[in-house]
This record gives C-alpha cells, structure tokens and sequence, in this order.
C-alpha cells in the first residue's frame, strides 16, 4: 500500500487486500486513519500504540486489527530515534479495503458474513493466543502470494479474525467516537507530535491548547471528545506506559523511574500508577 498521508484518504487501487512490510529504523510515527482495515504483526521494535481512547505498548508478536477510520499511531520508543541507532523495527500488514468489493459485500450471500467488519469503524483490538499464532503465519508468507491465492489469504486472515473469540481483546471502550475530519485530524496529529516530544518533561495544558491554536476551554473539549479523557489523563498514561517499560526492562529505583518519566512527587506517580495498572510500581515488578 502507498504511504499514507495523515488524514487523507488514499486513492483505491481497487484491491480488495494489500500487503505492506515495514522495515526500518522506526515505525511511521504520525497519527493517521485510513477507510481500509488494518491487520499489523509487529516483528521487531517496540513502542507506544495509541488509539482514541486507548493508550498501550507493542512488541515483537503483537497482533493489532483496526476497523475502519481507526485513527492511530506506532509511536517507537525514543532510542529508536537517536542518531547512529542499530536498532530495527519491522512489521507485517495487510489492508483490507472493503469499498473495492463494491455492492458484491450487500449482494453475494458468500460474502455477508464480511459485513459485520463494517460494524467495527474506529475500534481496534489485539489479538492473542492461537489465533495470534495462524495469523502471524499467514503473515509470514503472505508476500509471496499474488492473484486468487492473495485473496483467499485475505479471506482466510478474515475467518481467524471473526473466530478468535476471546482471544480478540478490544481496546477501544464501546460507542463510537466522533470520526476525524481532516482539518480536526491535522490538528489533533500537531497535538500528538508536541506530545511526543514532551510529555516526559515539564508539559502544560496553555502550551498543548496554543499548539492547536486553540484557546483553554475549547483545547479541553476538542481533546476529551476525541479522546474520551482529560489533557492530565492522557499524559499520565503515557507516562505510566513508559515506567511499565523502565520496571520491566531496567533495575532502576522506583523514585528514579518517577522522575524520568516526567512525574515530581512520588506519592503522586504510586497513585497514578495504581489508577491506570491496578497494582502498585512494586507490584507491577514483583
């Protein structure tokens, strides 16, 4: 699939499933949507996924599916972004662009059971267990197919997909958000970007709010609309994010890991911690 561009929905190419390999230093980093459903494996590299609502990580092995217009970002981590970095990130995708199959999705009874994915506009999932495991095998040969044996590659990814069950865990919280024009997307792409590059440092809401040219109150209420949570919300979460990663990957002190990511009182982060984990910084270690 051509690169997308934040916001814009690309041209079809009247395929109804399209393969992508990412290969590089980092993932692409801007927040976007697209109206194709999206099936990603990350092989190497890990991160911040963000959705709507939905702030987490990913890692080797996780399997992501978004519905359509889901807007998102695989956001790696920041020492993937230094200069002279050896580090690598890699993922799998296939796009499955359901407008190419044109009144064939309404008409044709083989394909009705297709017309549930429609229903899944701006949610994503992750998907586990053994459905994880044929998905990722699929995904591993599937850029060598072409032509009919493609497609019922696509159909089959489709049929594990509608299958997984319990195993297929939303991330999105249910009810629809409100879609993203692409001014609203534009601006809401220039917030995410100053908050990358900030969150884990001194960061405030008059700075996020001039970044949209937006004033206080209304900076407030476009995000929480889009977002389903506070300015203060969304950066704690980030943050605790990022101290999961630094518990699980380093033996730093507990204090120590509350400054980096951007917390100054540590009865505050251990609250916060608890809040978003349901366990305590020394719990979350063991």
């Amino acid at each position: 699939m051509a690169k997308i561009i934040s916001f814009q929905i690309p041209k079809s190419q009247r395929e109804f499933v399209r393969f992508q390999e990412d290969r590089g230093w980092h993932f692409y980093d801007r927040l976007h949507q697209h109206p194709q459903l999206q099936l990603t494996v990350i092989l190497e590299g890990r991160g911040q996924f963000l959705s709507r609502d939905y702030v987490g990580r990913f890692q080797p092995g996780d399997v992501f599916f978004l519905g359509e217009n889901a807007p998102h970002v695989f956001r790696s981590d920041p020492a993937y972004f230094e200069e002279n970095s050896d580090m690598i990130s890699a993922g799998n995708t296939v796009f499955f662009d359901f407008q190419a199959l044109g009144n064939a999705l309404g008409e044709v009874e083989d394909l009705q059971s297709l017309k549930k994915f429609t229903e899944m506009k701006s949610s994503c999932f992750q998907i586990f267990g053994e459905s994880n495991e044929k998905i990722s095998e699929i995904l591993r040969v599937f850029g060598d197919s072409s032509g009919l044996g493609r497609f019922q590659l696509g159909i089959q990814l489709l049929s594990l997909i509608e299958n997984a069950g319990k195993e297929m865990k939303p991330l999105n919280q249910v009810g629809v958000l409100p879609e993203l024009s692409e001014k609203d997307g534009n601006r809401m792409n220039q917030v995410m970007q100053f908050i990358f590059e900030n969150c884990f440092g001194a960061i405030s809401l008059e700075e996020a709010a001039a970044t949209a040219n937006m004033s206080k109150e209304a900076f407030c209420r476009f995000f929480k609309l889009r977002t389903r949570k506070t300015f203060t919300q969304y950066i704690n979460q980030l943050r605790i994010s990022e101290a999961q990663k630094l518990l699980e990957e380093t033996d730093l002190g507990i204090a120590e890991i509350a400054f980096r990511v951007g917390f100054e009182n540590l009865s505050y982060f251990n609250r916060s911690f608890r809040r978003v984990t349901g366990k305590t910084p020394r719990e979350f270690r063991g």
